[in-house]
């Protein structure tokens, strides 16, 4: 991997980050802090499969929910935070917790020299984005993202064909990320709380296909955003679309709904063709001299990827794939996105 890009795809076997760990490199022992649905997906990723990560300790504001998972897992569990960072046995936390605690958790975990992989948005406004960060540099901690879209070796390639210009000059982007995980959702359930989740499906879907964009054509300049709720019971957006204006000036639009079937799809549209990926796997190119040509890609678990990439992080100090000042720049386009959900107005990103 060169500068965040994949170039031989062939000789790629993955999304792996770093060279396979060799004797006396033991595994990074983790924390899960929150074991609901997504907390159980990156637990089931690695345990008892990673031979770099193992989760040895649980934590869960309701341990009666997931006693059982643990269990099965192998892991104690309790709900007491400050005594899973006071664990000598703990080297890091993996924080899959409501994103507005996100920040206090970042805080105490780097008090406490343990190294933290926390799931997307990492924090809901960029201030408090920025104090995590430098808290983890100032404790001498890794601080790693749950961007996976960025393991995926399809969406490499994408940047390899804007990267190298086969696409010409790029001009626009267009992103769907859209699904029924709306109708999951019932009152009280903190994933249907406005104030975690501004602007409908971003926190728990959109803002991957945002850091998607990021990662493909740099940092956005100005956000305006129409969000509305025409079919969920709870009060919660259903109907959110973006327009977006880059800072190396292409635009960018992306919808994101929360009640209809799933749709996963990133357009790219240069001068001389465009490329686009729909899924995880399939990645179809047309040049503007040619005819539409796809390629599948293999299919990567994405969570263990990132989570053994953190590990690599922690262990050997291999640079964690998704940069610090992307994470930054990624919060404040979803502070941005939020407060133009509410007002309708064009939100310049700082």
């Amino acid at each position: 991997m060169s500068n965040g890009t994949v170039r031989n795809l062939e000789n790629w076997p993955g999304p792996a980050v770093g060279p396979v760990y060799v004797g006396g490199r033991r595994m990074v022992r983790c924390a899960i802090v929150g074991l609901g649905r997504w907390g159980q997906t990156l637990v089931n990723s690695v345990q008892g499969k990673s031979d770099k990560v193992r989760f040895v300790r649980g934590v869960t504001r309701t341990p009666r929910n997931a006693a059982t998972f643990a269990a099965d897992h192998g892991f104690p569990l309790d709900s007491d935070y400050e005594a899973a960072l006071a664990d000598p046995k703990v080297d890091a936390v993996v924080l899959a917790t409501p994103h507005s605690v996100h920040a206090q958790q970042i805080l105490l975990a780097a008090k406490a020299k343990k190294h933290i992989f926390v799931d997307k948005p990492v924090t809901i406004t960029r201030d408090s984005a920025v104090k995590a960060v430098q808290a983890a540099k100032r404790a001498g901690v890794v601080l790693a993202a749950g961007h996976n879209r960025r393991f995926l070796p399809s969406l490499h390639e994408m940047k390899r064909l804007i990267d190298d210009g086969a696409l010409g000059t790029i001009m626009h982007l267009e992103g769907n990320t859209s699904g029924p995980g709306g109708f999951r959702y019932r009152k009280g359930m903190w994933r249907a709380d406005p104030t975690e989740s501004p602007a409908g499906g971003m926190g728990g879907s959109g803002i991957h296909t945002v850091d998607s964009m990021i990662f493909l054509v740099g940092h956005i300049a100005s956000i305006q955003v129409s969000s509305f709720r025409l079919v969920l019971d709870v009060a919660l957006d259903d109907t959110t679309s973006m327009l977006f204006r880059f800072k190396n000036k292409m635009s960018g639009y992306l919808a994101c709904l929360q009640a209809t079937a799933p749709a996963q799809r990133l357009t790219v549209f240069g001068s001389k063709g465009w490329a686009e990926l729909k899924g995880e796997t399939e990645l179809t190119v047309c040049l503007v001299d040619g005819q539409p040509k796809t390629r599948n890609f293999p299919s990567v678990n994405k969570e263990r990827a990132e989570l053994e990439a953190f590990a690599a992080a922690v262990n050997r100090g291999v640079p964690y794939p998704v940069p610090l000042d992307d994470v930054v720049h990624g919060v404040a386009c979803f502070e941005a996105i939020g407060k133009s959900a509410k007002s309708g107005d064009l939100i310049k990103v700082k």
